[in-house]
């Protein structure tokens, strides 16, 4: 071949390179901000989920997208035990792992994985157990590591879970993100390399889409896995470009320079609204936004205090101010639409005075300084902490309570909430399974209240009891009868403030097809296409 033969060779195969690449059908999801790491079983937030448990991984059993269905997934059918205590898995054939530039997968996904996954968090002895400061905030606020019992491979597509006790929530806990199933090759490989934790921040799943590579801050770029079991995504790539700022996320959809955003601010729908190039999607949200009083810390160690702090709240205000229309005051843990919610709860009243004489009688003195931490991105129960926070300091300044305002990077926000560093904390939650349970020991359980995912840090035996005796009881009216009981005891003894539960709203481009809002408040993008 001469010369010029070669270089015509060699255009038409960057044209051909340049025309695929155009063609490539690319999503850009304008996201809320960077993931923690890659491993949904170390880390609770929605952010995290977003980037590692709904793209990368599979678990056990999904939910329908767009519903709370629980669906088989890498299980394809399952048996229980007449007495509710064995759970026996039959695994889907033929489900390949993705690959990196660390490691091949030399098989298929068999029960080896699965027992791989949940016994990292169970056994203190696993190898990765400490791996990447390894805390399993959801797999120990379940209390799954005194609950599983044994984990048995009865073949390579088969296994079997054995409880201490009947669970009702068992099997829609392992659709939660923290039951996403990992690699068990890929663990070992990376063990013998001396690198551990690779398996982490460069995963490996059996998800529809694979992780190419990641800008801290910046962004993450994923192409969709040809060889996915359910088969390959409509789209090519999937890019998540960090966007922290809501206005500026607004303004990248309308210029079309990203095609799905989260968490819009509610004074920029109507404009969104009024684009004819963009549908906003909504839905009622599983949620419910918070402020958690640290119990273990003076002077929120008193309950008169907390109680005095909620009725000095003007919840109506703030739900106008800062929702706009987008959200409805909570009095309860539980969303109005939750089963078991206890829609009839009296909340406290707004009563300035009435929590001045609770304050005074707690011997709280005028002028006392509470800090009062504002997370720094929007999240679906809050569109806005830094205002509402304001708005609390306000309320508390005319009981005579100083707030002092402290805000950090949102992965450092949650790392010191973990750690038990606040007084008083704008937090939230989505439900991630449907049942009301999930609200209950994620979030107030004494498990949870060491290090996890319970912000209040509060332990309270009577409540503890409820739950409890609820997670283990079959019959689905006395769930409700102790769930209601446990929501009257939240109340009286006020670990924290329910502020809000609010509606998700979804901008959308005309040019996206197939998206649907998720319940759980994830971000789907397997059924998605883009012309």
């Amino acid at each position: 071949m001469n010369k010029k033969t070669r270089l015509h060779a060699l255009l038409a195969a960057l044209t051909l390179s340049i025309t695929s690449a155009a063609l490539a059908k690319t999503l850009v999801y304008c996201s809320e901000g960077s993931p923690e790491n890659f491993n949904p079983q170390l880390y609770t937030s929605g952010t995290s989920v977003d980037a590692s448990a709904v793209p990368i991984y599979n678990r056990l059993v999904d939910f329908k997208p767009g519903t709370t269905q629980l669906i088989p997934s890498l299980a394809e059918r399952w048996d229980i035990s007449p007495d509710g205590k064995i759970y026996t898995f039959y695994l889907r054939n033929d489900v390949k792992f993705h690959s990196n530039k660390y490691f091949q997968p030399s098989r298929d996904f068999n029960a080896d994985d699965v027992i791989f996954s949940f016994m990292r968090q169970k056994d203190p002895a696993n190898p990765y157990h400490r791996v990447s400061n390894g805390t399993y905030a959801n797999f120990n606020s379940l209390e799954f590591g005194q609950l599983l019992q044994k984990i048995e491979k009865v073949d390579e597509h088969t296994v079997r879970f054995t409880l201490a006790h009947a669970e009702a929530p068992f099997l829609a806990d392992l659709g939660w993100y923290f039951a996403s199933v990992l690699s068990a090759e890929y663990a070992s490989a990376m063990l013998k390399a001396g690198t551990p934790e690779k398996v982490d921040r460069e995963p490996i799943g059996t998800g529809p889409f694979e992780l190419v590579q990641y800008q801290k801050d910046s962004r993450i770029l994923f192409r969709a896995f040809p060889q996915y079991w359910q088969g390959k995504a409509k789209l090519d790539r999937l890019i998540y470009s960090i966007t922290p700022d809501a206005s500026v996320r607004a303004a990248r959809l309308e210029k079309n320079e990203c095609q799905v955003i989260p968490f819009p601010n509610p004074a920029d729908l109507p404009r969104l609204r009024a684009n004819p190039n963009i549908t906003v999607m909504e839905k009622a949200g599983l949620n419910t936004g918070y402020l958690a009083f640290n119990s273990q810390k003076a002077p929120l160690d008193n309950v008169r205090v907390r109680q005095a702090l909620s009725m000095a709240i003007n919840k109506p205000a703030i739900i106008e101010a800062v929702f706009q229309g987008t959200g409805v005051a909570a009095k309860n843990l539980l969303p109005p639409g939750e089963w078991s919610a206890d829609n009839d709860l009296k909340d406290y009243d707004y009563a300035p005075e009435q929590a001045k004489a609770l304050l005074k009688e707690a011997g709280v003195a005028p002028g006392t300084t509470v800090d009062l931490w504002a997370m720094p991105v929007q999240r679906p129960y809050n569109p806005n902490a830094r205002r509402m926070a304001e708005m609390i300091q306000e309320d508390w300044a005319k009981v005579g309570i100083k707030a002092n305002i402290v805000s950090f990077e949102w992965g450092e926000y949650l790392s010191r909430i973990k750690q038990g560093e606040h007084q008083a904390a704008l937090m939230g939650w989505t439900t991630a399974t449907g049942d009301p349970d999930n609200f209950f020991s994620p979030l107030f359980s004494c498990t949870a209240a060491n290090g996890g995912s319970n912000a209040a840090r509060w332990c309270y035996a009577p409540f503890e009891r409820l739950i409890s005796q609820a997670r283990s009881e079959q019959d689905r009216q006395r769930r409700v009868t102790l769930y209601r009981e446990a929501q009257q005891i939240m109340h009286d003894q006020a670990p924290a403030v329910m502020i809000a539960h609010s509606t998700i709203f979804e901008p959308v481009r005309k040019e996206v097809s197939g998206y649907q809002v998720d319940p759980f408040g994830k971000h789907v993008f397997y059924q998605v296409d883009i012309k």
